[in-house]
């Protein structure tokens, strides 16, 4: 494992690995291990990448994007900032703007831990905690060219999205940005989060097809996706009712 010469904000340590399982794993060492709030464990590539699901991979090409995941501590769960997974979509989504200015006002918050760019989802986002502890786990797709068939249309990278080549060397220059984003929402207290966040919620507004419960749920409610709620729940009024529904779980469908 070596230190990167990244600026972190946090004043902690960027470390960096070739190949691992996840850096989610190596960040729940590194915080056995003693290691400060704020530090970070990024990787080229990680052969057990996962998402919301086990069984969900998350496939990055190897040296071209982003792998990551910052350990926070807190003095406990109920010091963990609410709709963490939101507002670091939030923070993402401001810092990918901040690298690549074109693609100010289609930078989008999928619900509830995904960033889209247009319609294609660029960034993936998976917060775990333990105790006081979170592992924020964000994988990001910089510089990739190609994606599988079975991805056509449904995901994209910064580059592509921007139409522009963007050097090694440049993916930790976002990480740079991604790190001030992320303290600013972490750190500094805040109430318009909500409001920011509602500015560039997916389909707000719209019909949505939406799977309440465990991703793989097939309870699918139709209606409008009318915002979300202080603790970070997608509100939804569905198709024949007045009533608005609250949700803490589930996926949107994308159509």
């Amino acid at each position: 494992m070596q230190r990167l010469s990244v600026d972190n904000p946090f004043n902690a340590p960027v470390y960096h690995e070739d190949t691992v399982d996840t850096t989610m794993e190596v960040s729940r060492a590194l915080a056995r291990n003693g290691e400060p709030h704020g530090t970070v464990i990024a990787a080229d590539f990680q052969s057990a990448g996962r998402g919301r699901l086990k069984e969900r991979a998350w496939d990055m090409e190897r040296g071209t994007n982003l792998a990551f995941t910052v350990l926070l501590r807190f003095p406990g769960i109920e010091g963990i900032p609410s709709a963490l997974p939101l507002r670091t979509g939030l923070a993402v989504s401001l810092a990918i703007e901040d690298f690549a200015p074109a693609l100010a006002g289609s930078v989008l918050i999928k619900w509830p831990n995904d960033v889209l760019i247009g319609k294609a989802k660029a960034v993936g986002i998976l917060v775990e905690a333990d105790g006081g502890n979170v592992h924020i786990g964000i994988g990001v797709n910089v510089g990739q060219k190609q994606f599988p068939g079975f991805l056509q249309g449904k995901a994209t990278s910064i580059g592509l999205a921007a139409n522009r080549e963007i050097a090694d060397g440049e993916r930790y220059k976002l990480l740079e940005k991604i790190l001030i984003r992320l303290r600013a929402e972490v750190e500094t207290p805040s109430n318009s989060w909500r409001e920011r966040i509602e500015a560039r919620l997916y389909q707000k507004g719209r019909p949505v097809c939406f799977a309440g419960g465990p991703a793989d749920s097939p309870r699918m409610v139709t209606g409008i996706l009318c915002g979300i709620g202080p603790g970070g729940e997608l509100l939804l009024i569905p198709d024949g009712g007045a009533e608005t529904l609250s949700f803490t779980t589930g996926e949107l469908r994308l159509t």
